[in-house]
């Protein structure tokens, strides 16, 4: 267990899934912890009911919404004086088949730009100027394996777009910022046992033939990311600043 006590991190969708579980792992490393939730807020609150009252900040906001994502950023600074790790892991998988209407792809075009690309854009600039001012921070983004070989779904062809554009965005920061102690990290899962990935499990085979195509014929728990969060979060090492960190069982081998 890697020891937080005293970092303040900002985690968005703490509500659910891999959010849900890094936001308990982040609580139980000893770190003040900035729960992002979207409309869930029971979600979020089950997440960080084992932490302590005084170590955690629930924030509500729209990532699609720009005003209320900077909102957000600046309350977080405000309760601790300092943001040390972003975390963003936040994101819609919404379906745009080639096969449907210019409206219906538009709205999932649109949706999923803002909410994967656009919002956590706007966390890391804030959180990239905000770490060169304090002498160095920690930035946590949740990519996909679909942005490094294409969604397997191609009814997903927007999700895997806006997941390779945060992650090219991430390794910009990590390149530029280096040298001024900002450490960037990139995480590509790959089927996580989510109810995100059920639900889209359903719809391209189902749950057992999916599984049968991995490797290891198993879905990655959400603790592993978790875990993983954790160890970055710790700052503790330096020169992985700029990876993408696979996982996904030895499914998809670079």
């Amino acid at each position: 267990m890697h020891d937080l006590t005293g970092r303040t991190v900002l985690l968005t969708g703490a509500s659910k899934g891999i959010g849900a579980a890094t936001a308990e792992a982040l609580g139980a490393a000893g770190a003040n912890l900035v729960a992002h939730y979207g409309g869930d807020r029971a979600g979020a609150e089950a997440a960080t009911a084992a932490i302590p009252a005084e170590r955690k900040l629930l924030v509500q906001a729209d990532l699609a919404d720009g005003a209320a994502v900077r909102r957000m950023w600046e309350e977080a600074v405000a309760w601790q004086g300092r943001v040390d790790v972003l975390v963003n892991n936040a994101a819609v998988m919404l379906d745009s088949p080639l096969a449907s209407n210019d409206e219906e792809w538009d709205d999932a075009w649109t949706r999923s730009l803002d909410v994967n690309v656009k919002g956590p854009a706007l966390l890391l600039r804030a959180a990239t100027r905000h770490h060169v001012e304090h002498g160095g921070g920690v930035i946590v983004t949740f990519s996909s394996w679909a942005a490094q070989r294409g969604a397997g779904n191609p009814d997903l062809i927007a999700y895997s777009a806006s997941k390779a554009a945060i992650k090219a965005a991430t390794q910009t920061i990590a390149r530029a910022h280096a040298a001024d102690g900002v450490l960037a990290y990139v995480i590509a899962p790959g089927i996580v046992r989510t109810q995100m990935s059920e639900v889209s499990a359903q719809r391209t085979g189902g749950e057992e033939a999916l599984t049968a195509s991995l490797a290891m014929k198993e879905w990655v728990p959400p603790s592993d990311l978790a875990d993983l969060v954790t160890y970055l979060a710790s700052g503790g090492c330096r020169h992985l600043t700029g990876a993408t960190l696979d996982v996904n069982g030895a499914s998809y081998v670079r």
